[in-house]
């Protein structure tokens, strides 16, 4: 008896059989050898060139090149690291520079350290600035949020932490305890305990099953009610933690009533809240941290990725001067000293006074935004399209279900792949194809990326179609 092949093989066969790409067949020899080599010798870990199957021989701008010659538009820039794009040249000069000065310093004052974390507060809100210090983190934004948590249980005596449903805050043991997503920690134990998740305001999907039309962002008063109910079982948390635009989550943008009322409660019970802007900050939404646009004053705010423009990996917290409760060694980590991505961070706030990037993020994340929508309305695959400035994402549906898919949405992954597009996927299901370029591209970069995928869209519709035949 032969069986038959599943849905997600007939379409990847039907895709094969009618998709006249740019560059066919993925990986190419040279990238496949590279790979191979890089699974036998690496961790199971390695996860991103399992679903993006190629290898980078060199990388300027928007562009990637691999090693048989093909060039792809980044959509990735390393999770939203490379704010202006792979090895900009006014960066790479300063981080230069700084090579030949002094490279790691631990927590010793430098002038490039002052002038890096000078550059950095004059980028918050002028009403905030003055309230606001500074600590150095280990290099990632894991610690960053490890950080925060140590720090506000410090401030409150408290244990417990708020966290929301589709959160996403690492992958340390503090911040994976405070992520939503269960398969990450389904096989783990002795993760932080105290920790309880609520509604967000996921309007894509409502977490209370309201629609759009009637939503009075109830899922905001869950959590009102359940702190002030004297018999909710919740005592007065250490912190609420929240990201203002869930990245791992799905691109799900909070709604406005709904964070400013969660920072109505949390100023009431002098609850700090902890902003994650790891993924947001520096300018990805369109203002330089998420939370200027919400109107709102965060306690402590966490940033990191894209601090240096570069890659170079640095961590930090803005952190309420009343929080400041850290004895000396309290939160240390070796690598805090990282003074080349100091160099490379202060050219980057230069580059980005300079060429008026933050609105060019908000103009042509519009444009990029406005030509996605006109694929939602015209490929039923897409169910919803979603995000601010230059962090976008498609939710990716069964055409005649209305289910999320994540079988469509790693099919599209993988036909803009061949189109010369690197995308990726995530969210609820894994059915949102996430889109994070660089933030100094122009129309025409945008317009490009629209095509990619249009055609990669219109090619696994077709292929979905002729399933269903």
């Amino acid at each position: 008896m032969i069986n038959e092949p599943s849905d997600s093989t007939r379409l990847r066969n039907s895709l094969s059989d009618s998709s006249a790409s740019e560059f066919g067949d993925i990986p190419g020899p040279l990238s496949s050898a590279l790979i191979n080599n890089q699974r036998a010798r690496e961790s199971n870990a390695v996860s991103y060139p399992r679903r993006l199957p190629i290898a980078v021989e060199t990388a300027s701008g928007s562009y990637i090149t691999d090693p048989d010659g093909r060039k792809y538009i980044d959509c990735l820039t390393g999770a939203g690291v490379l704010s202006l794009g792979h090895c900009h040249p006014y960066l790479v000069a300063a981080a230069k520079r700084q090579l030949d000065i002094f490279t790691h310093g631990l927590d010793f004052p430098s002038p490039t350290r002052e002038r890096f974390r000078d550059a950095q507060l004059a980028m918050l809100p002028e009403d905030i600035r003055e309230s606001m210090v500074v600590h150095f983190c280990g290099p990632t934004g894991s610690d960053g949020v490890e950080a925060a948590i140590k720090l506000s249980k410090l401030y409150t005596g408290g244990t417990d932490i708020i966290s929301f449903q589709g959160a996403y805050h690492g992958g340390t043991n503090g911040s994976l305890s405070v992520t939503g997503l269960r398969a990450v920690k389904s096989r783990l134990t002795g993760l932080m305990p105290g920790v309880h998740f609520f509604p967000y305001s996921n309007c894509s999907d409502c977490p209370v099953g309201l629609s759009r039309d009637t939503c009075s962002v109830n899922c905001a008063e869950v959590l009102v009610h359940a702190l002030r109910d004297p018999n909710s079982g919740l005592g007065r948390p250490a912190a609420v933690i929240l990201e203002l635009v869930q990245g791992e989550g799905g691109v799900n943008v909070a709604d406005p009533v709904f964070v400013s009322r969660i920072r109505e409660i949390t100023r009431e019970l002098d609850i700090p809240l902890i902003v994650d802007e790891v993924q947001t900050g520096c300018g990805r939404t369109g203002s330089w941290y998420a939370f200027e646009q919400y109107g709102i004053h965060p306690d402590i705010i966490v940033a990191s990725k894209a601090l240096s423009g570069i890659g170079s990996p640095v961590a930090l917290l803005f952190l309420n001067k009343k929080l400041n409760v850290w004895e000396a060694g309290s939160h240390i980590g070796t690598f805090r000293g990282n003074e080349i991505a100091f160099a490379a961070g202060i050219a980057a706030i230069e580059v980005i006074r300079r060429e008026n990037i933050l609105e060019n993020v908000r103009s042509v994340g519009q444009h990029l935004k406005d030509a996605l929508q006109e694929l939602a309305a015209t490929y039923p695959i897409v169910a919803d399209v979603r995000g601010m400035g230059l962090m976008l994402g498609l939710e990716i549906q069964d055409p005649y279900t209305k289910r999320r898919s994540k079988d469509l949405a790693r099919l599209l992954q993988e036909q803009a792949l061949r189109e010369g597009l690197i995308v990726e996927v995530g969210g609820r299901d894994d059915a949102v194809v996430r889109l994070l370029p660089a933030l100094n591209i122009d129309a025409e970069i945008a317009d490009a990326i629209s095509r990619k995928l249009s055609r990669s869209v219109a090619v696994v519709q077709r292929s979905v179609e002729a399933t269903r035949s």
